[in-house]
Order: structure tokens, then sequence, then C-alpha cells
């Protein structure tokens, strides 16, 4: 995220929480008083934005933002946990054992 982008972003969230309309004007003005450059653009894409979705819903789920990583639910109780990090160990052994069939197929490279 860019400073610019920042900056808007606070803009937004002071306007919205003083209960004033949020426009590309008024976003520019407060970048402006704080002595923020930002390219020009900016103000009027957050000026959309605050006009097509609620900006409390946006501040409400700041976590739950686009294509990131996928979240991934940890193991709930104590004893599930030493079982979860055995399961790994399991499978290389099972990787191991597979690869040690695989050289007594009864003749070798190097005879």
């Amino acid at each position: 995220m860019s400073f610019g982008e920042v900056a808007c972003s606070y803009a937004v969230m002071i306007l919205h929480d003083d209960g004033i309309p949020i426009t590309a004007e008024k976003i520019s003005a407060l970048v402006k008083a704080a002595n923020v450059n930002v390219e020009s653009y900016w103000p009027s894409l957050f000026a959309k934005l605050a006009e097509k979705r609620n900006v409390d819903d946006l501040i409400m789920n700041v976590g739950a933002g686009g294509g990131g990583a996928v979240a991934v639910a940890g193991p709930a109780g104590g004893a599930a946990a030493p079982a979860a990090a055995a399961a790994p160990a399991a499978e290389e052994k099972k990787e191991e054992a597979k690869e040690e069939s695989d050289d007594d197929m009864g003749f070798s490279l190097f005879d």
C-alpha cells in the first residue's frame, strides 16, 4: 500500500467519523492540510469506493480483504495438536519406504 493510499484511507475515515459527505474534493483538502502529496487519481478512487460501499462495513472487515492467503484452522483441542504434528512425520516415513522398495528390485545399475 502506498503512502497516498494510506493518506486517502485516513481522510475517508475522518470524513466518515465526522458525518461529512465523502467527496474527492474533501479528501484532497484533508490530504493537503496534512502536507501529504498524493497522485491526483487517489482521492477520486476513494470517493467512488465510499459511494458504492458502506464505510462501516469496510472498517469492520479490514482483515477479510481480497484474494490473499487462505487461512487454515488449527487444531481445537490440546490433545489433537500432537496427533497433527505426528501426521507429517508418518507421511515422510511412508515416502522413505517407497524409495527403499525401489532399491530392492533384484538388480543394481552399478554391478
